[in-house]
């Protein structure tokens, strides 16, 4: 039997996990050994009788910064070769589907959790580190951050899921947001499920469902409604 997927997450504040992956879809995959979680102190890393992790940072400024030594102790000791070394930070490249995609292939990953105002540059160049973003905010540390990730590629992991196709329709997969959803009662506050919903006609169904997916995602997010026209314009030039 191959091993379990694993995440290890180095963090200054190990009690935060698994937090919410303990629980529901996350958490019975973990108790049933679907995939596995590490949570390790970097604090345990420090080589002073403060177990210091931080400093001034150089240059003068506010706030103080994530020592080099310490963090690269750290993940020299727990880090395995292969896997993706990602530090979360606010100033990394945005977290796409299709790199949680990439994340569920693999074999784990190693997580870096950030705080204070950041991870001293010479530990993030020397160890080659993917700097991921949640989006354009600020949150008081990468724990919050390593969650939602973990969360994003736990659900895909083989054998997680109950209904594999469940996620084929999901925001992102296709290049869309997702299509509206519905379900009982028929009326609700004098509103009803669209008729082609009850049908029965799947061909319509699909076809109400794909319009409903674009028309959202031109409305919400032209970003990603550009990108997936010009996807389908590279798709139409190679078959030509």
């Amino acid at each position: 039997m191959s091993e379990a997927w694993t995440a290890c997450v180095l963090t200054l504040f190990p009690d935060m996990f698994p937090g919410p992956l303990g629980l529901s879809l996350a958490g019975r995959a973990l108790a049933s050994g679907l995939w596995r979680l590490d949570a390790v102190d970097i604090r345990g890393f420090a080589t002073d009788r403060h177990r210091s992790v931080d400093d001034t940072p150089s240059g003068g400024g506010a706030g103080m910064v994530m020592r080099a030594d310490v963090v690269a102790a750290a993940v020299d000791a727990v880090h395995e070769a292969g896997r993706p070394l990602i530090y979360l930070s606010p100033r990394g490249k945005p977290l796409t589907q299709a790199r949680v995609r990439e994340l569920a292939q693999g074999s784990g990953v190693t997580l870096l959790c950030g705080r204070f105002e950041g991870l001293d540059q010479r530990v993030i160049e020397g160890r080659i580190m993917e700097e991921i973003s949640l989006g354009d905010f600020i949150l008081s540390g990468g724990e919050p951050a390593a969650l939602a990730l973990l969360d994003a590629v736990v659900r895909l992991l083989p054998g997680v899921m109950g209904k594999e196709a469940s996620g084929e329709d999901e925001s992102f997969e296709s290049g869309l947001l997702e299509y509206p959803h519905y379900t009982r009662p028929q009326i609700f506050e004098g509103r009803e499920i669209p008729a082609v919903l009850t049908s029965g006609d799947h061909g319509k169904i699909e076809a109400w469902r794909r319009a409903e997916a674009e028309k959202v995602t031109k409305e919400r997010r032209p970003d990603l409604w550009e990108k997936f026209l010009e996807a389908g314009a590279k798709d139409s030039r190679k078959s030509d």
